[in-house]
């Protein structure tokens, strides 16, 4: 059973399904608005200062926990389905994180579709990943790290990067990653009755969105279910048993594992989607954050 603290995540979803079951013609503006209240989950955590970034064409908030690495990065990418949510949302949940792990986190502000449909939240974090190599972080000092669509970011992010020959992060943290693009998971039927939120005409909207109309559901750089992971850096990946996109993390750790890359995977029972958005207020996140935390200080050297 769920702690009494994360079935709030599952209220806060059910609310949200709810009023979007009541207004079937929602508009962008009030999904998005409804979707940037998961932002108020996680608790404020203490000791950690922000700033905001827009330069260079690059936008985000930096997270930055009293005596950090200041050598050290967690590269956070926001979820959403690419349509909603915003650093903002994510900050607190990326603190968090970065706080466990003691580096410093920037939390990417990446274009969103459908007015900026696929590749370019891909183009925005190659951008900033650039960018923040320009800054001084080594590429073996950052971690990426993401949920939903920011996991997909976290990991396809760095399959860019390898494609173009470049110096790799040291590892890739996904919280319940959405990777498929083409529906085909098996839990996106059988665990439609205990996930508030995420089904299947959810999923199936918002990739539309995201790809756009010249956009491939089978393209590797939005689908890497489709592409090959060798040489990627470690990988751990969290969801909930609850959810419906459970079997997008363990077909993506699965293939990964296939492809001689060192895997973590965890599913934690009872959760929702994205269940770390209850950071600093529920046993089951702390405890995910916690783990992905002291998984990623050893390979950042941290440990």
């Amino acid at each position: 059973m769920p702690s009494k603290e994360s079935d709030a995540l599952r209220a806060q979803f059910q609310n949200m399904s709810d009023r979007f079951t009541a207004d079937p013609d929602m508009s962008l503006t009030t999904l998005r608005s409804m979707m940037e209240e998961l932002g108020d989950l996680a608790s404020e955590p203490e000791n950690v200062t922000y700033g905001e970034v827009d330069t260079d064409g690059v936008r985000g908030i930096w997270c930055n926990p009293l005596d950090a690495s200041p050598d050290h990065l967690v590269f956070y990418c926001h979820g959403g389905g690419f349509v909603g949510n915003s650093a903002a949302s994510h900050r607190k949940m990326a603190a968090h994180l970065a706080k466990a792990v003691g580096a410093r986190s920037f939390v990417l502000e990446y274009r969103r579709a459908p007015e900026n449909p696929y590749p370019a939240q891909l183009e925005d974090a190659l951008a900033a990943f650039a960018w923040l190599r320009g800054q001084g972080f080594e590429a073996g000092n950052i971690v990426t790290a993401g949920d939903s669509a920011g996991g997909n970011l976290a990991v396809t992010l760095v399959l860019a990067l390898r494609d173009r020959g470049e110096q790799l992060p040291a590892a890739i943290i996904g919280f319940s990653p959405w990777v498929d693009m083409e529906h085909l998971g098996k839990t996106l039927d059988s665990n439609a009755e205990t996930d508030a939120f995420v089904n299947r005409g959810v999923a199936e909207s918002m990739a539309s969105m995201f790809l756009g109309e010249s956009g491939s559901p089978t393209d590797p750089l939005a689908n890497p279910l489709h592409a090959d992971l060798t040489g990627l850096p470690p990988l751990i990946v969290t969801a909930g048993s609850a959810e419906t996109l459970q079997d997008n993390a363990e077909r993506l750790a699965e293939r990964a594992s296939a492809a001689g890359v060192e895997v973590d995977v965890t599913v934690a029972p009872d959760q929702q989607h994205v269940y770390p958005f209850m950071a600093g207020r529920a046993p089951e996140a702390d405890e995910a954050l916690a783990a992905a935390a002291g998984w990623a200080r050893r390979h950042l050297g941290l440990a």
